[in-house]
């Protein structure tokens, strides 16, 4: 039998945006549109997962985001003790997904071959493509390659029964999508494979991306892999807080249920236009 896993969101920085920063090629309407930042963790009765690692307060203060807590702090709100996590999915190696890997001392990383190729290679000449990477963090990646805490996969791939991994490309070279088991059926996390519900539900391409055609093609594959659209949790929209229930009432804001049913969206929380379905 599959297990069935919690599933949780935890939001730990945010940074206002507008609308037209947020759209491959702008956007008519000139409307805030803020971005959240998440780290995300799938527990069962036998293991815990977390996905993706978030960044640190050092990173917001330059890169000039909103830190709200470490992401270490949201994870222990939930009973997840850090050096007690031994798997870290990596959806990629931008700042905001990997910045936090030392948080995790006993972890193994997984990561799309892909991605360690494009962090490393060529591309990386360029401002367009090298801007969401920091070196320390790439370095740090490599140095743990040769200790032996980084596991590579070439493609879709089983990391523990329950939760596989998916490559989408686009956004960046090696970008993965995480399919996990829950009470509600098989829940999506694209991570930047849609950074807002708006981007997979109006095939619309948020502007930070490596291959277009892959993007748009990786919205299909996010349909195919959940169970329903509402089973596609986007990586940075805001109402993932609200569309969610939360863990608990102190946690309102900070961490929600994922395999829990949605109860509905605010279309006024990002400055989304009515007609954007």
């Amino acid at each position: 039998m599959t297990p069935v896993y919690e599933l949780f969101a935890i939001r730990y920085a945010t940074r206002e945006a507008r609308r037209s920063a947020n759209f491959l090629g702008g956007d008519p309407h000139d409307a805030p549109m803020p971005m959240d930042y998440y780290v995300w963790a799938a527990r069962s009765a036998d293991r815990c997962i977390v996905i993706d690692t978030g960044f640190t307060a050092e990173t917001a203060a330059r890169r000039k985001r909103n830190y709200l807590r470490s992401p270490i702090e949201g994870l222990a709100a939930l009973g997840i003790g850090a050096s007690d996590v031994h798997d870290v999915i990596l959806t990629h190696l931008h700042y905001d997904h990997v910045g936090g890997f030392l948080f995790f001392p006993e972890a193994r990383f997984h990561l799309q071959d892909d991605e360690m190729k494009y962090a490393t290679g060529r591309h990386m000449c360029f401002d367009r493509f090298n801007h969401g990477y920091d070196v320390e963090d790439v370095v740090g990646m490599m140095r743990l390659v040769f200790r032996k805490r980084v596991a590579f996969y070439r493609g879709d791939a089983v990391v523990a029964p329950g939760i596989s991994i998916h490559r989408i490309g686009g956004h960046t070279a090696g970008l993965q999508c995480v399919r996990v088991h829950t009470a509600r059926g098989w829940v999506v996390v694209a991570s930047d494979a849609s950074h807002y519900y708006e981007h997979f539900e109006t095939d619309r391409a948020f502007p930070t991306v490596f291959h277009v055609g892959e993007l748009l093609d990786g919205y299909n594959i996010l349909r195919q892999l959940a169970d329903s659209p509402d089973h596609i949790v986007p990586g940075h929209d805001p109402l993932v807080m609200s569309y969610y229930p939360a863990v608990s009432e102190s946690l309102r804001k900070i961490a929600v249920r994922l395999d829990s049913q949605p109860i509905g969206r605010d279309a006024n929380a990002t400055g989304r236009q009515p007609n954007a379905r």
